[in-house]
């Protein structure tokens, strides 16, 4: 007979290192009644490591609306639903946060099982200011729509966390360095806890160079962190404000009507924005 009550519990799985899986998520999955999987394939291979057996369910972006409904009714009826990830805490750029909104609002046990998070394993090391941060998961696949959304945090104070692709890696390193300046510190964590985890931590230029050097760099999982803008005299701020601005109104107005307009909105000197790149006439 199972010691745990009825209830969602959101179980976090290792993201690399099979030792990372706690005793108490183990004793979770092995009581679950049913265990609901972004991958079920992928979590029934994890689980075979430990000798677990349990009935698993796929629960992912496209089916969750669909499936909440079955598997509350199920805590509902006194079962022990698990719900985990392909890797890592789930909920954190993974799916979950229907399921676990649906069963607050209904009323039902959600209780949490603490354990890997790529996001919070990469913060611990990098070297960059943990007390206040920013996760912002990945970033958008198209340039355009990457490029916009760095502009709009580059005046963010707070050390910044991104998920990144084998595949965009370099790309969004370069977009970075362009968003904040090629001086402002950063982290690459790859493949965190194992056999190739590396951590590097450098300007965002040295970085850039690192990656585009190395295809072995640019291969695996990574974690971006980005130190925060720094916390100055008003004049700096509204300069950087302007300069995220000016960056929006590029893509849709000329480089000097983008300047001018952007100095209109923030206050920023125009001289400073026109100076900045292409910003000129």
């Amino acid at each position: 007979m199972s010691n745990f009550t009825a209830g969602l519990y959101v179980v976090a799985t290792p993201i690399g290192n099979l030792d990372d899986l706690t005793v108490r998520a183990r004793q979770v999955l092995q009581a679950a009644d049913v265990v609901a999987a972004e991958n079920p394939t992928h979590t029934r291979a994890l689980l075979a490591q430990y000798g677990i057996k349990a009935t698993l369910t796929p629960l992912h972006q496209h089916n969750e609306e669909q499936q909440s409904a079955p598997l509350l009714a199920r805590v509902a009826a006194g079962e022990i639903v698990a719900l985990v990830s392909d890797a890592g805490t789930p909920l954190m750029s993974d799916p979950g946060y229907r399921l676990v909104r649906a069963a607050k609002e209904a009323g039902l046990s959600v209780i949490p099982v603490p354990g890997a998070c790529a996001a919070i394993a990469a913060l611990s090391v990098a070297g960059l200011a943990s007390d206040r941060f920013a996760f912002e998961g990945f970033l958008p696949a198209k340039s355009k729509a990457r490029r916009e959304r760095l502009a709009s945090l580059a005046s963010e104070s707070r050390t910044l966390i991104f998920y990144e692709s084998t595949h965009r890696i370099v790309e969004s390193l370069e977009d970075m360095a362009a968003a904040f300046g090629p001086s402002r510190r950063a982290c690459v964590a790859r493949e965190l806890t194992k056999l190739f985890e590396t951590v590097s931590t450098a300007p965002l230029e040295a970085l850039v160079a690192l990656t585009r050097a190395d295809a072995n760099a640019q291969r695996g999982e990574f974690v971006v962190l980005v130190e925060g803008a720094a916390d100055d005299d008003g004049s700096a701020a509204q300069l950087r404000e302007g300069l995220r601005v000016q960056a929006l109104l590029k893509a849709h107005l000329p480089p000097s009507a983008a300047a001018k307009l952007a100095a209109e909105i923030t206050g920023a000197p125009r001289k400073a924005l026109y100076g900045n790149g292409d910003g000129g006439n």
